[in-house]
């Protein structure tokens, strides 16, 4: 079986995975968006509900593919170590739109008559 990572590194399945986080979609709706063929969007679909990614559900005539955060999780597990690179610079950033945010203070010259 594949791994999170080998599985989330194909282009299409981050694609497809990016569209459910949305919302519930069927295949034919995940082609249209993605400009994908039919066989090849039931391919990575399979994969992806294989690695427990994501699951359907049947809706009359078609399957209704929605996202399984769970497995994702071992990515977010992996990326904590090395979120304090990016988290400096994004507190840094905050800052520096707080200061942005705040009025700036200018003298207004009055007249005298």
């Amino acid at each position: 079986m594949e791994s999170v990572f080998e599985i989330i590194a194909e282009p299409n399945r981050r694609a497809i995975l990016s569209l459910l986080v949305s919302s519930q979609q069927s295949v034919g709706e995940i082609e249209r968006h993605l400009r994908m063929a039919q066989p090849t969007v039931s391919k990575h679909l399979r994969v992806l509900r294989e690695a427990g990614f994501v699951e359907s559900r049947v809706d009359a005539q078609r399957r209704l593919y929605r996202l399984r955060p769970e497995p994702l999780q071992e990515v977010d597990a992996w990326l904590a170590p090395f979120r304090r690179f990016w988290s400096v610079h994004v507190d840094a950033l905050e800052r520096h739109l707080d200061r942005m945010d705040q009025p700036t203070q200018t003298k207004k010259k009055t007249r005298r008559r």
